[in-house]
């Protein structure tokens, strides 16, 4: 066994391999306080045939005992990955994956598996090192390692690694991967801040991944193996001569079509023609030929942008496509928005909800509830493709959670706005940015619904083309700009600051300088977005949608609740059936009743009133005779509250028996004259109707 360790925010990051899982190409257990984790790597012997890109798969896994718990469910074991795990697994592969070699095609699988959950809040960092530290000391070729840290804003500090308690009071966080040389992955959100604070939070997290890079190479140093050989591809001179005739200005012509599917279609059967020429031979030589092709394709795209500053659509880096937008467009939703940039588009739509229709999370963390959800779906439709519809992949997953952060800034106060609030974005059609659009689009849904949000949210999304020295940042990157550039960077905000964050990039990293430039070309288009969007909807609409629930607020004293559910909940589900209103109470006395019928919730807050309601001495009540004693009678002055009516204070008259004036069922007028130190309440009946009286005469 073999350790090493380096001292993070005042605790020991301890990384230990030779005890666990040997039997993989690769295998670290990284420690941070209570939280342990087991990376392990293993790559396939020989490369898959007959592929041209690398046949990666990260997964993040928690195991239940990790926290001391039992899963729950039938089966009692961990079922399907939950959105966390996967939403982890897309942070560890981020980072990790553009340090693997052209050419290495063998399968590899890295699995993190938590065995231990402190509140550190730190698993998904030691995924990403450990994962990086097993690939590093394992014979799979690899050009990192990687470091990475999370960064957090705290009464405006920036905190290293902020723990489960520190987290809560953050106002942005973020995690942060990158190579001893340069960022590679940023993901974060929060309120707003500008880009200068990012930039300086951005240099800080670099200085402490420097650190834990070189603390990972010490490993390296004890027990690393030697690295398998990889070639990288080699273009056959002659075959690229070959293609380079038959198609080189036709592609020329096809790049600078701006239609997304016209130009595909004419670069495919270009493609095709070539194929059908050249490959006449004994061999095929297919694979050969796309792989030229493309590399024709992919430098004449990057040519035209970096010499004539022109794109595939004929844009300027800078400059951002055509945008429109429409709100109110689905009659029975409680809010909807069309946004549509250049040949993307997004449909949100808004549901408010009441706190029954929160989800619940039962995590290692601990149980929570979450009252806003954004779901972003991406049908095969939108890009004109055909494939079987299945449940939600890693992408949408993480595309839904990025434009979740983005607007979740702005959304009101669950005291002030106490509804569930559901976004569900459906892309009907995508040229890039589809993330961004969804922002935009369920910003405008929002306002259209009548969610007093604080300001507007918009997203943009930036790309790079890097050869050498000469550098271009792209505004609103189409898709093929994404596919064929080097960064993938995505800013949402508002007009004060940034709200959220997230850059992905395909080379060794990029530089404090570049990301500063792509900051701030960031923010024109957000802001040029940003008007577009008030043009058609300035702010959240005065009042709720016609078919949305209201939902109505009052409290109570705690000490009633029992009162107003009643044992096993007969009088709260009594209410709910007389009324049809949505009921929720919470420990504090806080009640919601929600309803589409303004009259249906005054009725049940009534009742509730009627229930929860203290006597007051001095006070007039219309109350029921429920028992008669022969010392008097019980009164019920209002739901559950009774009072003793004595029999001297029945009447002015000295009466021998009760029933000669009372009788059971009877409603009778009295007046509350003490309460004494246990909460019992006495009755006047005669006080009552001598007031009455005194009222009349004017006295």
């Amino acid at each position: 066994m073999t350790h090493v360790e380096i001292e993070v925010k005042g605790k020991p990051l301890y990384l230990e391999t030779g005890r666990f899982a040997r039997q993989a190409d690769g295998s670290v257990i990284a420690r941070y306080g209570d939280t342990v984790v087991l990376a392990t790597a293993v790559a396939a012997k020989e490369p898959k045939k007959d592929i041209d890109f690398f046949p990666l798969t990260i997964d993040y896994q928690e195991k239940a005992y990790a926290a001391g718990k039992i899963p729950g469910g039938f089966f009692k074991r961990e079922g399907r990955p939950g959105e966390k795990e996967v939403l982890t697994s897309r942070l560890i592969d981020r980072p990790t994956r553009p340090m693997f070699p052209d050419g290495f095609y063998s399968e590899t699988q890295g699995i993190v598996s938590v065995l231990s959950f402190g509140s550190e809040n730190i698993s998904d960092i030691l995924g990403i090192i450990g994962m990086s530290a097993a690939i590093s000391i394992s014979d799979i070729p690899f050009e990192g390692p990687v470091g990475a840290v999370r960064i957090g804003i705290l009464k405006d500090s920036f905190v290293i690694n902020p723990d489960l308690q520190e987290m809560e009071q953050c106002d942005f966080s973020m995690v942060v991967a990158g190579s001893a040389d340069a960022v590679l992955m940023v993901e974060g959100g929060g309120l707003e801040i500008t880009e200068q604070v990012l930039l300086e939070a951005l240099a800080i997290a670099h200085e402490e991944i420097k650190k834990i890079v070189a603390f990972q190479k010490q490993l390296v140093a004890l027990v690393g193996k030697p690295k398998r050989s990889v070639t990288p591809p080699q273009v056959d001179e002659k075959l690229m001569a070959s293609v380079s005739g038959l198609s080189l200005e036709k592609i020329k012509q096809s790049i600078s079509i701006p239609d997304k599917l016209r130009r595909q279609d004419a670069l495919n059967n270009i493609l095709k023609d070539v194929i059908a020429t050249l490959n006449t031979g004994e061999g095929n030589i297919s694979k050969d030929i796309i792989f030229v092709f493309n590399k024709l394709e992919k430098d004449l795209v990057r040519n035209m942008i970096l010499q004539q500053g022109i794109r595939a659509d004929g844009r300027k880096p800078a400059e951002i496509r055509k945008i429109s937008c429409d709100v109110g467009i689905l009659p029975r939703t409680h809010g909807s928005a069309l946004f549509v940039r250049g040949e993307t588009q997004c449909l949100a739509a808004v549901t408010l909800g009441t706190a029954e229709d929160e989800q619940r999370i039962d995590a290692l963390e601990g149980e929570s509830k979450k009252a806003f959800m954004l779901h972003y779906n991406f049908p095969p439709f939108s890009v004109g493709e055909v494939k079987p519809l299945r449940s939600p992949g890693r992408r949408e997953i993480g595309h839904g959670m990025l434009a979740e952060k983005a607007i979740k800034a702005v959304l009101p106060e669950k005291s002030k706005f106490p509804y569930t609030i559901r976004i569900v974005a459906d892309i009907l059609e995508s040229n890039g940015s589809s993330s961004m659009a969804t922002v935009c689009g369920g910003t405008l849904a929002l306002m259209d619904a009548g969610v007093p949000i604080r300001m507007p949210v918009a997203g943009i999304a930036m790309g790079l083309i890097q050869e050498g020295d000469n550098t271009v940042i792209l505004t609103d990157i189409l898709g093929l700009e994404d596919h064929l550039g080097d960064m993938d960077f995505k800013v949402t905000g508002t007009e004060d600051g940034i709200t959220a964050f997230q850059m992905d990039v395909k080379v060794s990293g990029v530089s404090q300088g570049i990301m500063g430039r792509a900051l701030e070309q960031a923010k024109e288009g957000r802001l040029h977005i940003l008007g577009k969007m008030k043009e058609i909807l300035a702010s959240p609409r005065d009042s709720l949608a016609t078919h949305a629930p209201r939902i109505f607020t009052m409290k109570i004293n705690p000490e009633k609740i029992r009162e107003v559910i009643g044992t096993g909940g007969k009088v709260i589900r009594g209410i709910v059936e007389q009324t049809g209103v949505k009921i929720d109470i919470d420990d504090t006395g806080l009640i919601n009743i929600a309803s589409i019928d303004e009259g249906s919730a005054q009725k049940a807050i009534d009742i509730i009133k009627g229930i929860v309601a203290e006597a007051e001495v001095g006070k007039l009540y219309m109350g029921k005779v429920k028992r008669i004693v022969d010392f008097g009678a019980f009164v019920e002055i209002f739901p559950g509250t009774e009072g003793l009516l004595h029999i001297s204070q029945i009447s002015e008259k000295r009466i021998a028996k009760v029933t000669d004036v009372l009788q059971e069922g009877e409603e009778v007028l009295v007046k509350v004259i003490e309460i004494d130190k246990m909460g019992r309440i006495r009755l006047s009946r005669k006080e009552a109707v001598r007031g009455q009286e005194d009222t009349k005469s004017g006295l």
